[in-house]
């Protein structure tokens, strides 16, 4: 038998014999040839990533919670902040009223004491005479205004308001007058304009003559209506 084979067969026959299988010396080469060791560490290295996965998933899964917390607190800080700095306002608010009632205070007794001052340079006490008037005391009468006349001089014209009247009739005083008047004998004339209970006009005038002296006089005018013995009385105060 004529002898045939092929350059890729794995099978050959000689006369006289069996069929026998041949391998190739690329396979041969193949089946010997061990793994190299950097395919065995790519191989490991890829199974370590495979089991890490879900790690990494659960970390890129935190990650945005984190940002979400740290963006939270970001947040809230500026809010903080302006609440501390409007309780620092309102603090200082509190500080600055303070101290503007303390300087309110501190002006009103200056001015005050100024006055006083004034009032003793302008009206020394041997020729002051200052004058004062109040309502006697139950009477129904409404006082309308009041004119002061010194040794035919007038001298103070005054007319009331409704809360004024309320004043005078709940014991009130008003001083009407101060001024300059020389030693000696003068002159005073009262004349009182109002309204009695049911509407009508009243309307008195009366004079009294008074001394002054070389120290500060003081005068008192009570008045009332006409139902009273004394519309208009003169005192010493």
């Amino acid at each position: 038998m004529a002898r045939r084979n092929r350059i890729t067969n794995t099978l050959a026959s000689e006369p006289g014999g069996s069929f026998t299988h041949l391998l190739s010396d690329r396979w041969a080469r193949v089946r010997c040839k061990p793994i190299p060791a950097a395919a065995r560490a790519f191989v490991f290295a890829f199974l370590l990533c495979l089991g890490s996965a879900p790690g990494w998933a659960q970390q890129n899964d935190q990650q945005p919670q984190q940002k979400d917390q740290q963006q939270q607190k970001k947040s809230q800080q500026p809010q903080q902040k302006g609440q501390q700095e409007q309780q620092n306002d309102k603090q200082q608010m509190r500080g600055l009223d303070e101290q503007i009632q303390e300087i309110k205070s501190d002006v009103l007794r200056i001015t005050a004491e100024l006055s006083r001052l004034e009032e003793k340079l302008l009206y020394p006490s041997g020729t002051q005479v200052a004058i004062f008037v109040a309502l006697a005391k139950d009477d129904t009468m409404r006082l309308d205004a009041v004119r002061l006349k010194i040794d035919g001089q007038l001298v103070a014209h005054y007319i009331y308001s409704f809360k004024e009247l309320e004043a005078l009739r709940k014991g009130g005083v008003q001083r009407l007058y101060v001024g300059n008047v020389a030693t000696g004998d003068h002159q005073l004339e009262v004349l009182v304009d109002g309204k009695l209970e049911g509407g009508a006009d009243f309307s008195r005038t009366q004079q009294f003559a008074f001394r002054k002296e070389a120290k500060p006089r003081l005068v008192g005018l009570t008045l009332a209506g006409p139902n009273s013995s004394n519309p208009i009385a003169l005192g010493e105060w």
